[in-house]
């Protein structure tokens, strides 16, 4: 694990503390017995039920931080000292004043103290002598060997192409949580097959649901079910081999992420939903509003999205309604210490990331916005979805009344394009149905008719919010690309080149 030899080179540096974060304790003391053993030091675990713990057994009296700490003071050779779960105590203000006693000193006499613990808590006053490393989730050689071990024990003989595919689909676990879920599979159905893929998604869809800000999303939403938005669909398309060697080779850089912004209900949830199934990648969606007023988690949950999302790429990392959790970021009474750290990390992350994680961040008005999110660099471009034209409401019309098995052929759905003007996609996903429960409490087939009077009885938010829809327009004017073609302009051309 590269991040191992990183904290070697800390240690070697002279660094006195080092946060390793993680959640894999097991994997971390494998890890770190390794490092001190290549360094040749002893190694000595700390925690809170045992005290200090060494090969020659534990060290009385070491429980309570400050009495460990003083402990380490007094020691005179160089060790390397394992501090498990420590973070609930380094801001109270006797270990923050022994620790800072101790920082001049500890490095140079190759004593250093690293601290285990998922959760990152540092004091200010300890900022500067203390760097933070993090555990990446495992990735595709250490799943690959975990799942030819099982495999080889079990005496299992599988192909290479579903080989790859079992280790491809619990990525974004961590070690233990893997370990389980081949086992639960196995135990389940005594062999790793097809149907037994599907499994392995689903026991990490559970998982990656208790991870509070995170959830894993099916792909169930296809292309063809998005009406319209040829523009978007052109670009999404001219990138669907961006994250092959193939694309690297040719000098293409990875593609960073998309902005959707628009009016609500025309098919910004599903774009990001149908990336994934067109480019074939795993979808995880962030709760980035419930993570900003996570009450002081908001730092550790977006640290831990970002590693689960990055562990499984290529992915799609979906944010949806982006402004509920930025808008007024900067400004004034709207900020917060807190809020205005975990937006700084979010956009330097944008930024700066390596990982093949294509960022879809959604977003019904953007007014409020930090312009810092919107700079170029964050974003490959940024997408106005604007209210359906007449022929995006009449394919859109289509594609629900097949989606629900009536002959499209059987409607007149131009002249239900016409009756819908200003109606977003989702309204006329909702006229289809209300029209289908008309017909079916009249035990009769559905008609054209029933559509048209759903249309009359339904007031589009369009309408009700008009000089809204209508500012945001303005403000998109110049600022992002169309995600439908501008078909007034295609028809004049078309006539002209016809006259």
């Amino acid at each position: 694990m590269d991040v191992l030899q990183d904290l070697k080179l800390h240690l070697q540096s002279r660094y006195p503390f080092i946060y390793l974060l993680t959640w894999e304790e097991e994997r971390a003391r494998l890890g770190l017995a390794e490092v001190a053993a290549e360094l040749e030091r002893p190694l000595w675990r700390w925690s809170v039920v045992d005290g200090l713990v060494g090969d020659e057994g534990p060290v009385p009296d070491t429980r309570l931080p400050t009495a460990m700490l003083n402990w380490v003071s007094h020691l005179e050779v160089p060790a390397l000292v394992v501090l498990h779960d420590f973070h609930p105590y380094i801001d109270q203000p006797e270990v923050i004043r022994r620790m800072r006693d101790l920082a001049p000193v500890l490095g140079v006499s190759g004593r250093g103290l690293v601290l285990v613990s998922p959760s990152s808590r540092v004091p200010r006053e300890l900022e500067k002598d203390i760097v933070v490393l993090d555990m990446p989730l495992p990735g595709l050689k250490e799943v690959a060997r975990l799942f030819h071990g099982l495999l080889r024990a079990e005496r299992i003989d599988i192909d290479l192409p579903l080989f790859e595919r079992f280790v491809k689909a619990p990525l974004g676990l961590t070690e233990e949580e893997i370990k389980r879920v081949y086992t639960k599979v196995h135990l389940r159905h005594g062999a790793f097959g097809e149907d037994q893929l599907a499994d392995v998604v689903d026991e990490k869809s559970q998982i990656i649901r208790r991870t509070r800000f995170l959830e894993f999303v099916a792909l169930t939403v296809r292309m063809d079910d998005l009406g319209g938005l040829e523009n978007l669909k052109g670009w999404l398309n001219a990138r669907s081999a961006a994250f092959t060697e193939k694309a690297r080779k040719w000098g293409l850089p990875q593609p960073k992420g998309l902005f959707l912004v628009g009016v609500q209900g025309c098919g910004k949830s599903l774009t990001a939903k149908a990336v994934a199934d067109l480019w074939k990648v795993p979808l995880l969606r962030m709760d980035v509003a419930s993570l900003m007023h996570g009450a002081g988690e908001a730092e550790e949950g977006l640290r831990q999205a970002i590693a689960i999302a990055e562990s499984m790429a290529p992915a799609v990392l979906w944010v949806d309604e982006i402004e509920k959790a930025f808008a007024g970021v900067e400004s004034g009474a709207a900020a917060t210490a807190g809020a205005t750290r975990v937006f700084g990390n979010f956009v330097t992350w944008l930024q700066e990331k390596t990982a093949p994680v294509f960022v879809i961040a959604t977003a019904n008005d953007v007014r409020h916005l930090p312009p810092e999110l919107l700079r170029k660099g964050r974003f490959d471009e940024i997408f106005f979805v604007d209210l359906p034209n007449i022929h995006e409401r009449e394919l859109i019309f289509r594609i629900h009344l097949a989606k629900r098995d009536r002959p499209v052929t059987d409607f007149d759905t131009w002249q239900l394009a016409e009756l819908s003007e200003k109606f977003s996609g989702a309204e006329i996903e909702q006229v289809v149905i209300d029209a289908l429960y008309t017909a079916f409490g009249h035990e009769r087939e559905l008609e054209t008719e029933d559509l048209v009077r759903s249309i009359r009885d339904t007031v589009p938010l369009a309408r009700t919010m008009d000089e809204r829809i209508k500012a945001l327009k303005e403000w998109a004017r110049d600022r992002t690309r169309p995600a439908t073609y501008d078909t007034r302009r295609i028809d004049f051309f078309e006539d002209w080149a016809e006259g």
